[in-house]
Protein backbone atom coordinates (compact mmCIF):
# COMPACT_ATOMS: atom_id res chain seq x y z
CA UNK A 1 0.00 0.00 0.00
CA UNK A 2 2.82 2.39 0.92
CA UNK A 3 4.50 1.68 -2.40
CA UNK A 4 1.26 2.32 -4.30
CA UNK A 5 0.68 5.67 -2.52
CA UNK A 6 4.28 6.68 -3.25
CA UNK A 7 3.82 5.95 -6.94
CA UNK A 8 0.52 7.87 -6.94
CA UNK A 9 2.11 10.90 -5.31
CA UNK A 10 4.97 10.86 -7.79
CA UNK A 11 2.50 10.65 -10.67
CA UNK A 12 0.57 13.62 -9.27
CA UNK A 13 3.74 15.72 -9.06
CA UNK A 14 4.70 14.78 -12.62
CA UNK A 15 1.18 15.60 -13.81
CA UNK A 16 1.28 19.01 -12.13
CA UNK A 17 4.68 19.68 -13.68
CA UNK A 18 3.31 18.77 -17.09
CA UNK A 19 0.44 21.22 -16.63
CA UNK A 20 2.89 23.98 -15.69
CA UNK A 21 5.11 23.23 -18.65
CA UNK A 22 2.17 23.56 -21.04
CA UNK A 23 1.06 26.95 -19.63
CA UNK A 24 0.91 29.66 -22.28
CA UNK A 25 4.41 30.83 -23.25
CA UNK A 26 3.25 34.44 -23.18
CA UNK A 27 2.37 34.19 -19.49
CA UNK A 28 5.90 32.98 -18.72
CA UNK A 29 7.66 35.62 -20.84
CA UNK A 30 6.62 38.64 -18.80
CA UNK A 31 5.90 42.10 -20.21
CA UNK A 32 6.89 43.44 -23.62
CA UNK A 33 9.40 46.16 -22.82
CA UNK A 34 9.56 49.50 -24.60
CA UNK A 35 12.92 51.23 -24.16
CA UNK A 36 12.83 55.02 -24.30
CA UNK A 37 16.14 56.77 -25.05
CA UNK A 38 15.43 60.50 -24.76
CA UNK A 39 16.62 63.79 -23.28
CA UNK A 40 14.80 63.31 -20.00
CA UNK A 41 15.46 66.79 -18.57
CA UNK A 42 13.91 68.58 -21.56
CA UNK A 43 10.24 69.00 -22.45
CA UNK A 44 10.75 66.83 -25.51
CA UNK A 45 11.88 64.00 -23.21
CA UNK A 46 9.14 64.44 -20.65
CA UNK A 47 6.45 64.49 -23.32
CA UNK A 48 7.96 61.43 -25.03
CA UNK A 49 7.63 59.45 -21.81
CA UNK A 50 4.16 60.75 -20.95
CA UNK A 51 2.80 59.99 -24.40
CA UNK A 52 4.17 56.44 -24.31
CA UNK A 53 2.64 55.95 -20.85
CA UNK A 54 -0.72 57.05 -22.24
CA UNK A 55 -0.49 54.69 -25.21
CA UNK A 56 0.65 51.80 -23.00
CA UNK A 57 -2.32 52.31 -20.68
CA UNK A 58 -4.70 52.20 -23.63
CA UNK A 59 -3.16 49.03 -25.04
CA UNK A 60 -2.93 47.27 -21.67
CA UNK A 61 -6.56 48.15 -20.91
CA UNK A 62 -7.50 46.12 -23.99
CA UNK A 63 -5.51 43.08 -22.89
CA UNK A 64 -2.03 44.08 -23.98
CA UNK A 65 -0.18 42.44 -26.87
CA UNK A 66 -0.15 38.69 -27.49
CA UNK A 67 -1.51 38.22 -23.98
CA UNK A 68 1.37 40.24 -22.47
CA UNK A 69 1.34 43.67 -20.88
CA UNK A 70 3.50 46.53 -22.13
CA UNK A 71 6.06 48.18 -19.86
CA UNK A 72 8.25 51.26 -20.33
CA UNK A 73 11.91 51.71 -19.34
CA UNK A 74 13.61 55.09 -19.96
CA UNK A 75 17.28 56.07 -20.24
CA UNK A 76 18.65 59.61 -20.42
CA UNK A 77 20.58 60.17 -23.65
CA UNK A 78 20.91 63.92 -22.88
CA UNK A 79 22.18 65.80 -25.96
CA UNK A 80 25.55 64.08 -25.92
CA UNK A 81 26.62 61.22 -28.27
CA UNK A 82 28.53 59.30 -25.58
CA UNK A 83 25.57 59.46 -23.21
CA UNK A 84 23.31 58.49 -26.08
CA UNK A 85 25.35 55.37 -26.80
CA UNK A 86 25.35 54.48 -23.09
CA UNK A 87 21.55 54.82 -23.02
CA UNK A 88 21.16 52.40 -25.95
CA UNK A 89 23.51 49.86 -24.33
CA UNK A 90 21.67 50.10 -21.03
CA UNK A 91 18.28 49.52 -22.67
CA UNK A 92 19.31 46.75 -25.04
CA UNK A 93 21.96 44.85 -23.05
CA UNK A 94 20.85 45.41 -19.46
CA UNK A 95 17.09 45.89 -19.76
CA UNK A 96 16.72 43.69 -22.87
CA UNK A 97 13.91 45.81 -24.29
CA UNK A 98 11.90 44.59 -27.27
CA UNK A 99 11.75 47.95 -29.05
CA UNK A 100 13.26 51.45 -28.75
CA UNK A 101 11.06 54.55 -29.12
CA UNK A 102 12.60 57.99 -28.70
CA UNK A 103 15.45 60.21 -29.82
CA UNK A 104 15.82 63.97 -30.18
CA UNK A 105 19.25 65.17 -31.36
CA UNK A 106 20.30 64.02 -34.85
CA UNK A 107 23.98 63.90 -33.95
CA UNK A 108 23.22 61.64 -30.99
CA UNK A 109 20.95 59.37 -33.03
CA UNK A 110 23.57 58.99 -35.77
CA UNK A 111 26.14 57.95 -33.14
CA UNK A 112 23.68 55.41 -31.72
CA UNK A 113 22.86 53.68 -35.02
CA UNK A 114 25.71 51.11 -35.09
CA UNK A 115 24.88 50.08 -31.53
CA UNK A 116 21.17 49.72 -32.35
CA UNK A 117 22.14 47.60 -35.35
CA UNK A 118 24.45 45.41 -33.25
CA UNK A 119 21.66 44.88 -30.72
CA UNK A 120 19.25 43.92 -33.53
CA UNK A 121 16.54 45.98 -31.82
CA UNK A 122 13.85 47.93 -33.66
CA UNK A 123 14.20 51.70 -33.26
CA UNK A 124 11.26 54.03 -33.90
CA UNK A 125 12.59 57.59 -33.96
CA UNK A 126 10.27 60.40 -32.90
CA UNK A 127 12.56 63.41 -32.58
CA UNK A 128 15.64 63.57 -34.80
CA UNK A 129 15.14 64.99 -38.31
CA UNK A 130 18.37 64.40 -40.28
CA UNK A 131 17.83 62.43 -43.53
CA UNK A 132 21.25 60.82 -42.88
CA UNK A 133 19.61 58.63 -40.21
CA UNK A 134 17.36 56.68 -42.55
CA UNK A 135 19.87 56.90 -45.41
CA UNK A 136 21.64 54.09 -43.53
CA UNK A 137 18.69 51.81 -44.33
CA UNK A 138 19.20 52.32 -48.06
CA UNK A 139 23.00 51.99 -47.86
CA UNK A 140 23.02 48.79 -45.78
CA UNK A 141 19.53 47.32 -45.35
CA UNK A 142 20.59 44.10 -43.62
CA UNK A 143 22.34 45.96 -40.81
CA UNK A 144 20.06 48.99 -40.53
CA UNK A 145 16.61 47.58 -41.33
CA UNK A 146 15.78 48.10 -37.64
CA UNK A 147 15.68 51.90 -38.06
CA UNK A 148 12.39 53.74 -38.71
CA UNK A 149 11.44 57.40 -38.37
CA UNK A 150 7.81 57.79 -37.26
CA UNK A 151 8.06 61.51 -36.49
CA UNK A 152 8.76 64.21 -37.52
CA UNK A 153 9.08 64.46 -41.31
CA UNK A 154 12.80 64.73 -42.09
CA UNK A 155 14.72 67.98 -42.52
CA UNK A 156 14.54 67.85 -46.32
CA UNK A 157 10.74 67.66 -46.22
CA UNK A 158 10.71 70.44 -43.61
CA UNK A 159 12.84 72.60 -45.91
CA UNK A 160 10.39 72.10 -48.77
CA UNK A 161 7.49 73.04 -46.45
CA UNK A 162 9.39 76.18 -45.45
CA UNK A 163 9.96 76.97 -49.13
CA UNK A 164 6.20 76.74 -49.64
CA UNK A 165 5.70 79.14 -46.68
CA UNK A 166 8.24 81.60 -48.11
CA UNK A 167 7.04 81.56 -51.70
CA UNK A 168 3.34 80.99 -50.96
CA UNK A 169 2.71 83.08 -47.83
CA UNK A 170 5.51 85.63 -47.60
CA UNK A 171 6.03 86.34 -51.30
CA UNK A 172 2.70 85.26 -52.76
CA UNK A 173 0.26 86.69 -50.22
CA UNK A 174 2.29 89.39 -48.46
CA UNK A 175 4.44 90.58 -51.36
CA UNK A 176 7.77 90.25 -49.52
CA UNK A 177 10.78 89.96 -51.81
CA UNK A 178 13.76 89.37 -49.51
CA UNK A 179 14.24 86.89 -46.63
CA UNK A 180 17.29 86.17 -44.50
CA UNK A 181 17.94 82.65 -43.15
CA UNK A 182 19.80 82.00 -39.90
CA UNK A 183 20.17 78.65 -38.16
CA UNK A 184 22.10 76.97 -35.40
CA UNK A 185 25.18 75.03 -36.43
CA UNK A 186 23.72 71.52 -36.06
CA UNK A 187 23.54 68.54 -38.39
CA UNK A 188 19.82 68.72 -39.14
CA UNK A 189 20.08 72.46 -39.93
CA UNK A 190 23.07 71.89 -42.20
CA UNK A 191 20.90 69.38 -44.09
CA UNK A 192 18.00 71.80 -44.31
CA UNK A 193 19.44 75.23 -45.20
CA UNK A 194 20.85 74.49 -48.70
CA UNK A 195 17.50 73.02 -49.81
CA UNK A 196 15.67 75.96 -48.26
CA UNK A 197 17.84 78.63 -49.89
CA UNK A 198 17.71 77.04 -53.34
CA UNK A 199 13.93 76.58 -53.16
CA UNK A 200 13.36 80.18 -52.12
CA UNK A 201 15.59 81.56 -54.89
CA UNK A 202 14.05 79.26 -57.50
CA UNK A 203 10.64 80.57 -56.43
CA UNK A 204 11.68 84.16 -57.02
CA UNK A 205 12.50 85.21 -53.43
CA UNK A 206 15.88 86.87 -52.81
CA UNK A 207 18.03 85.47 -50.00
CA UNK A 208 20.67 88.14 -49.24
CA UNK A 209 21.90 86.31 -46.14
CA UNK A 210 22.06 82.65 -45.04
CA UNK A 211 24.37 81.68 -42.22
CA UNK A 212 24.81 79.53 -39.10
CA UNK A 213 25.47 80.56 -35.50
CA UNK A 214 26.93 78.59 -32.62
CA UNK A 215 24.43 76.85 -30.34
CA UNK A 216 26.08 78.49 -27.30
CA UNK A 217 25.42 82.04 -28.60
CA UNK A 218 23.98 84.29 -25.89
CA UNK A 219 24.17 87.71 -27.59
CA UNK A 220 22.26 87.89 -30.86
CA UNK A 221 22.57 91.67 -31.39
CA UNK A 222 25.42 91.36 -33.98
CA UNK A 223 23.31 88.81 -35.89
CA UNK A 224 20.24 91.07 -35.85
CA UNK A 225 22.40 93.96 -37.08
CA UNK A 226 23.60 91.87 -40.03
CA UNK A 227 20.05 90.85 -40.88
CA UNK A 228 18.91 94.48 -40.89
CA UNK A 229 21.88 95.50 -43.02
CA UNK A 230 21.02 92.76 -45.55
CA UNK A 231 17.75 94.45 -46.42
CA UNK A 232 15.72 91.35 -45.54
CA UNK A 233 12.00 91.88 -44.93
CA UNK A 234 11.54 88.63 -43.00
CA UNK A 235 13.87 86.46 -40.90
CA UNK A 236 13.62 82.67 -41.21
CA UNK A 237 14.99 81.09 -38.03
CA UNK A 238 15.94 77.43 -37.61
CA UNK A 239 16.94 76.30 -34.14
CA UNK A 240 16.39 73.57 -31.60
CA UNK A 241 19.36 73.29 -29.25
CA UNK A 242 20.24 76.99 -29.01
CA UNK A 243 18.33 79.18 -26.57
CA UNK A 244 15.03 80.14 -28.17
CA UNK A 245 14.13 82.05 -25.01
CA UNK A 246 17.16 84.34 -25.32
CA UNK A 247 16.77 84.73 -29.09
CA UNK A 248 13.10 85.76 -28.92
CA UNK A 249 13.53 88.03 -25.89
CA UNK A 250 16.41 89.90 -27.55
CA UNK A 251 14.46 90.21 -30.82
CA UNK A 252 11.52 91.70 -28.89
CA UNK A 253 13.54 93.95 -26.60
CA UNK A 254 15.58 95.38 -29.49
CA UNK A 255 12.34 95.84 -31.46
CA UNK A 256 14.04 94.43 -34.53
CA UNK A 257 11.94 95.77 -37.45
CA UNK A 258 11.75 92.39 -39.12
CA UNK A 259 9.19 89.64 -38.35
CA UNK A 260 10.56 86.19 -37.50
CA UNK A 261 9.36 82.68 -38.19
CA UNK A 262 10.51 79.21 -39.14
CA UNK A 263 11.35 76.11 -37.13
CA UNK A 264 12.00 76.95 -33.47
CA UNK A 265 11.61 73.68 -31.57
CA UNK A 266 11.55 75.08 -28.03
CA UNK A 267 9.03 77.71 -29.11
CA UNK A 268 6.70 74.78 -29.81
CA UNK A 269 6.42 74.24 -26.04
CA UNK A 270 2.94 75.05 -24.77
CA UNK A 271 4.39 77.26 -22.02
CA UNK A 272 6.86 79.13 -24.28
CA UNK A 273 4.74 82.28 -24.60
CA UNK A 274 4.43 82.55 -20.82
CA UNK A 275 8.07 81.57 -20.31
CA UNK A 276 9.26 84.57 -22.36
CA UNK A 277 6.71 86.93 -20.78
CA UNK A 278 4.69 87.25 -23.97
CA UNK A 279 7.68 88.44 -26.00
CA UNK A 280 7.02 85.78 -28.67
CA UNK A 281 3.97 87.78 -29.85
CA UNK A 282 4.20 87.79 -33.65
CA UNK A 283 6.66 84.88 -33.98
CA UNK A 284 5.50 82.21 -36.44
CA UNK A 285 6.49 78.64 -35.57
CA UNK A 286 6.54 75.47 -37.63
CA UNK A 287 4.44 72.80 -35.90
CA UNK A 288 3.89 69.17 -36.79
CA UNK A 289 0.56 69.05 -34.96
CA UNK A 290 -1.73 71.32 -33.02
CA UNK A 291 -5.21 71.13 -31.50
CA UNK A 292 -7.11 71.09 -34.76
CA UNK A 293 -9.09 68.44 -36.65
CA UNK A 294 -6.08 67.14 -38.58
CA UNK A 295 -7.43 63.60 -38.16
CA UNK A 296 -10.28 62.13 -36.05
CA UNK A 297 -7.65 61.31 -33.40
CA UNK A 298 -6.03 64.75 -33.00
CA UNK A 299 -8.38 66.62 -30.66
CA UNK A 300 -9.26 63.61 -28.44
CA UNK A 301 -5.55 62.84 -27.95
CA UNK A 302 -4.71 66.51 -27.37
CA UNK A 303 -7.40 67.01 -24.75
CA UNK A 304 -6.57 63.78 -22.92
CA UNK A 305 -2.85 64.66 -22.84
CA UNK A 306 -3.58 68.13 -21.43
CA UNK A 307 -5.99 66.67 -18.89
CA UNK A 308 -3.48 64.06 -17.72
CA UNK A 309 -0.24 66.03 -17.80
CA UNK A 310 -1.24 69.68 -17.51
CA UNK A 311 0.17 71.03 -20.79
CA UNK A 312 -0.12 70.52 -24.53
CA UNK A 313 2.31 67.99 -26.05
CA UNK A 314 5.36 69.03 -28.05
CA UNK A 315 6.06 67.17 -31.29
CA UNK A 316 7.95 64.26 -29.70
CA UNK A 317 4.89 63.48 -27.58
CA UNK A 318 2.70 63.24 -30.67
CA UNK A 319 5.28 61.02 -32.38
CA UNK A 320 5.87 58.78 -29.36
CA UNK A 321 2.15 58.10 -28.87
CA UNK A 322 1.75 57.19 -32.53
CA UNK A 323 4.95 55.12 -32.57
CA UNK A 324 3.73 52.99 -29.67
CA UNK A 325 0.51 52.21 -31.52
CA UNK A 326 2.35 51.63 -34.81
CA UNK A 327 4.56 49.07 -33.08
CA UNK A 328 1.61 47.43 -31.32
CA UNK A 329 -0.31 47.02 -34.58
CA UNK A 330 2.74 45.53 -36.31
CA UNK A 331 3.26 43.04 -33.46
CA UNK A 332 -0.41 41.99 -33.65
CA UNK A 333 -0.15 41.39 -37.38
CA UNK A 334 3.14 39.51 -36.98
CA UNK A 335 1.85 37.46 -34.06
CA UNK A 336 5.31 37.82 -32.57
CA UNK A 337 7.85 40.30 -31.19
CA UNK A 338 10.60 38.75 -33.32
CA UNK A 339 12.30 41.80 -34.94
CA UNK A 340 12.42 40.34 -38.45
CA UNK A 341 8.71 39.46 -38.40
CA UNK A 342 7.75 42.85 -36.93
CA UNK A 343 9.91 44.79 -39.43
CA UNK A 344 8.03 43.21 -42.33
CA UNK A 345 4.75 44.38 -40.80
CA UNK A 346 6.08 47.84 -39.95
CA UNK A 347 6.98 48.30 -43.60
CA UNK A 348 3.29 47.76 -44.45
CA UNK A 349 2.05 50.37 -41.94
CA UNK A 350 -0.96 52.38 -43.09
CA UNK A 351 -2.42 53.90 -39.94
CA UNK A 352 -4.20 57.14 -39.13
CA UNK A 353 -2.16 58.97 -36.52
CA UNK A 354 -2.45 62.24 -34.61
CA UNK A 355 -0.98 64.49 -37.32
CA UNK A 356 -1.97 62.50 -40.41
CA UNK A 357 -1.81 59.06 -41.94
CA UNK A 358 1.42 57.15 -41.21
CA UNK A 359 3.14 55.26 -44.01
CA UNK A 360 6.83 54.50 -44.53
CA UNK A 361 8.87 54.86 -47.71
CA UNK A 362 11.60 52.51 -48.94
CA UNK A 363 14.14 53.85 -46.41
CA UNK A 364 11.72 53.54 -43.46
CA UNK A 365 11.10 57.30 -43.38
CA UNK A 366 7.60 58.56 -42.64
CA UNK A 367 5.96 59.95 -45.77
CA UNK A 368 4.65 63.48 -46.24
CA UNK A 369 1.99 64.89 -48.53
CA UNK A 370 -1.80 65.38 -48.68
CA UNK A 371 -3.47 63.39 -45.91
CA UNK A 372 -0.10 62.37 -44.47
CA UNK A 373 2.14 64.19 -41.99
CA UNK A 374 3.05 67.77 -42.83
CA UNK A 375 4.43 70.99 -41.36
CA UNK A 376 1.96 73.67 -40.20
CA UNK A 377 2.89 77.28 -39.46
CA UNK A 378 1.24 78.80 -36.38
CA UNK A 379 1.78 82.30 -35.02
CA UNK A 380 1.89 83.28 -31.36
CA UNK A 381 -0.84 85.88 -30.92
CA UNK A 382 -2.71 87.66 -28.11
CA UNK A 383 -2.76 85.86 -24.74
CA UNK A 384 -0.60 83.03 -26.13
CA UNK A 385 -3.10 81.79 -28.70
CA UNK A 386 -1.54 79.80 -31.53
CA UNK A 387 -3.15 80.65 -34.86
CA UNK A 388 -2.44 78.50 -37.93
CA UNK A 389 -1.52 80.90 -40.76
CA UNK A 390 -0.23 78.41 -43.37
CA UNK A 391 -0.98 76.25 -45.36
CA UNK A 392 -4.03 78.17 -46.51
CA UNK A 393 -6.25 75.09 -46.32
CA UNK A 394 -5.50 74.74 -42.59
CA UNK A 395 -5.61 78.46 -41.72
CA UNK A 396 -7.43 79.38 -38.48
CA UNK A 397 -6.71 83.13 -38.54
CA UNK A 398 -4.76 85.98 -40.10
CA UNK A 399 -1.04 86.69 -39.67
CA UNK A 400 -0.19 89.82 -37.66
CA UNK A 401 3.03 91.92 -37.51
CA UNK A 402 5.08 92.31 -34.30
CA UNK A 403 3.46 95.00 -32.09
CA UNK A 404 6.17 97.60 -32.78
CA UNK A 405 5.65 97.24 -36.56
CA UNK A 406 1.91 98.01 -36.59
Amino acid sequence: MKSFLSVLATASILSAGALLSTAPATAQQGPIKIGVPTSIQLQVGRDTQNAIKLAIEEINAKGGLLGRKLEMVAADETENPEQGIAAIKKLTADEKVDVLIGGYTSGVTLAQLPHISNAKTIYLGVGAASPAITAKVKADYDNYKYIFRVFPIHAGHQARALVDFINGKLKGEMGLKKVAIVGENAKWVQDLVPILKKGAVDGGTEVPMAEFFDTSTSDFSPLFAKVKASGAQYLIVILSHASSDIFVKQWHDAQVPIPIGGIDVKSQDADFFTRVSGKALGETVGLFATRAALTPKTIPFWDEFVKRFGSAPVYTGVGAYDATHVYAEAVKRAGSVDPNAVIKELEKTDMVGIAGKIQFDEVHDVKTGPGLQNLLFAQWQKDGARIVVWPKASETGKMIPPPWMN
